[in-house]
């Protein structure tokens, strides 16, 4: 059966659409959504099963994945990840934006992600359906970006082509517009010495 083609518009995101997002994902459902990068694959992070499913489809075990998190905001990133003051201070500045965070691991996160990574990436979006979300579904998400295979086009941005590509492999496709192709910016705060992993959407502002 092939996924479900949802439109969701990001300003005021209609409730009963992301009600029914966040009953899927309580599902175990995987689900394609936009952010204010690229558009994310992800699931409910306590699905272990799901976790297990966005793996296979990016081709990589469960246990060396890459894979951050969306988070609402930072009010529950101590749960997940050990933030040092200066490391808080800047992301406080920064977010809802384009970054990712490079944080030292808590220790639920390895039991949520059958992994022994000692880092785990954190992101909070500038964008209300991806936030509706997580804030509804009452934890994080997991994200990991859409790829494109054409060579030029290095992320998908069309949602129509997304759910072409993928509508037999996930259970949801957010259709919240088009999306962007420059992925965020990561940043690594496991210590004071940030340093940036990779330049994206985001300034530098350290």
């Amino acid at each position: 059966m092939p996924a479900e083609f949802l439109k969701i518009y990001p300003k005021n995101p209609d409730q009963r659409r992301i009600d029914h997002v966040v009953n899927a994902l309580r599902g175990g459902a995987v689900i394609i959504y936009p952010t204010d990068t690229i558009y994310g694959m992800g699931c409910d992070i306590h699905n272990a099963r799901a976790v297990e499913r966005v793996a296979r489809i990016k081709g990589v075990k469960p246990q060396k994945n890459d894979f951050s998190f969306i988070c609402y905001d930072l009010s529950h990133i101590a749960d997940y990840a050990r933030v040092s003051n200066q490391a808080f201070k800047l992301m406080k500045k920064v977010l809802p934006g384009p970054y990712t965070f490079l944080l030292e691991a808590s220790g639920s996160v390895p039991k949520v992600l059958n992994t022994s990574k000692k880092t785990v990436g954190i992101r909070v979006p500038d964008h209300d359906i991806p936030r509706q979300i997580v804030r509804e579904l009452g934890n994080p998400i997991i994200t990991t970006s859409i790829r494109d295979e054409d060579e030029i086009i290095e992320y998908s941005t069309d949602p129509e082509l997304i759910f072409e590509k993928f509508q037999h492999q996930v259970d949801i496709v957010i259709d919240g517009g088009y999306g962007g192709n420059v992925p965020s910016t990561i940043i690594d705060a496991t210590d004071d010495d940030f340093s940036i992993v990779r330049l994206g959407l985001g300034e530098v502002l350290f």
